[in-house]
């Protein structure tokens, strides 16, 4: 298993068959992200699925909003308010 950083892992696809039931449950339980590969290769990650789903939206949305992938802006100033955006795209 490698760490690239930021609380993630990357494990052989061999060590993760051996594995799985293990990896899911810290997955699912402590919000561990896993980076699956080959030959120190990223090729698939695991994410926990959002637990408020919004059928409206692409998968893809639902797991950055539901993930706190954006939890790090939460303390960030406002650049724009209401208005500009309105200004700029409406």
């Amino acid at each position: 298993m490698y760490n690239i950083g930021m609380n993630i892992k990357i494990m052989s696809t061999t060590k993760v068959r051996g594995n799985i039931s293990e990896i899911m449950e810290r997955v699912k339980l402590r919000g561990e992200v896993f980076v699956f590969g080959r030959r120190n290769v990223p090729e698939a990650v695991l994410v926990k699925f959002p637990d408020n789903y919004n059928s409206h939206f692409s998968d893809i949305t639902n797991i950055n909003a539901y993930s706190g992938s954006f939890n790090f802006l939460k303390n960030e100033p406002d650049l724009y308010n209401k208005s500009d955006i309105k200004k700029k795209y409406a």
